[in-house]
């Protein structure tokens, strides 16, 4: 990637493709694009499975998660939360039968396409109390203290600058709110190759950072009580470590102490921000 322009365009385009397609589609094409965009199911390795789940509605489930945030984020009814990345509506949905009628879940992606789906998907299922819009993590088209909780499902490791992206977060949960989000870290440094592959940016892998990074940022953030709530190790295929390593290469890797994970974290916006920063008149936050 040259720049953060670049990288946000690839994964615009990239998944511009995905919300044309089935669940089934994308697992079985890898990246959930085109046949042979990059020789494997990435994507597929990390998924986790949402059909025991109520609230989910099959049409909105591209297959795209790394992880199950609505089942940790602790929604109340009546809540507001927003969905981070929503795609076509996966975890929106889920987290509308958790609010409740009195509640409301709105969603941001920043792919016309995928709003177009889910917006399609709240038609169809009458679901009034959730919304769609078309927006930038970084710049969130939304007010500041609005929401209850924050979610998001492998997202976040797209997002050039996670800094200005937890720093977004911070500004529109409430005051006492909270976030769980699940996405993809890294412990160990993965291949050099592949941090050069657009295909495994896209795929969420080469855009994770390293774990303690990860949650070091939030801290700086402002939030409070940070909280790794599930970790779970990505295992992936000989088969597909084979598309972009040598044998000798894939002997070093599996050798290293890398490990590539899919977590999901938690953590409180203080109910009173005490940082100097954000006394009246002062606008570093």
């Amino acid at each position: 990637m040259n720049s953060n322009t670049n990288a946000k365009q690839l994964v615009k385009e990239r998944y511009g493709i995905i919300a044309g397609q089935t669940k089934e589609q994308n697992l079985s094409s890898c990246c959930g694009a085109t046949s042979g965009c990059c020789g494997g199911d990435v994507h597929n390795i990390m998924t986790d499975e949402y059909s025991d789940i109520s609230g989910y509605v099959p049409e909105a489930d591209l297959g795209l998660g790394c992880g199950l945030p609505t089942e940790f984020a602790q929604v109340k009814e009546g809540d507001t939360v927003i969905d981070l990345g929503s795609g076509a509506g996966n975890d929106v949905f889920v987290a509308r039968r958790l609010v409740g009628e009195i509640g409301r879940v709105i969603g941001i992606d920043f792919t016309e396409q995928m709003i177009e789906r889910a917006k399609a998907n709240a038609e169809k299922l009458n679901y009034r109390n959730v919304q769609f819009r078309l927006g930038d993590i970084e710049d969130m088209p939304v007010t500041a203290n609005i929401a209850d909780v924050v979610i998001s499902n492998c997202v976040l490791n797209l997002v050039p600058n996670k800094h200005k992206a937890f720093s977004e977060i911070y500004r529109v949960i409430k005051p006492g709110g909270h976030f769980s989000i699940s996405d993809i870290v890294l412990e160990g440094e993965i291949p050099t190759k592949w941090k050069e592959l657009a295909e495994l940016y896209a795929g969420c892998i080469s855009g994770a950072i390293q774990k303690g990074s990860y949650l070091e940022i939030i801290g700086e953030a402002g939030f409070a009580n940070v909280k790794i709530q599930r970790d779970k190790t990505i295992h992936i295929p000989d088969e597909l470590l084979a598309e972009y390593l040598s044998e000798e290469e894939i002997l070093e890797y599996k050798n290293s102490k890398t490990r590539i994970a899919s977590v999901t974290v938690c953590a409180d916006k203080p109910a009173k921000d005490a940082r100097s920063c954000c006394e009246p008149g002062n606008n570093c936050c």
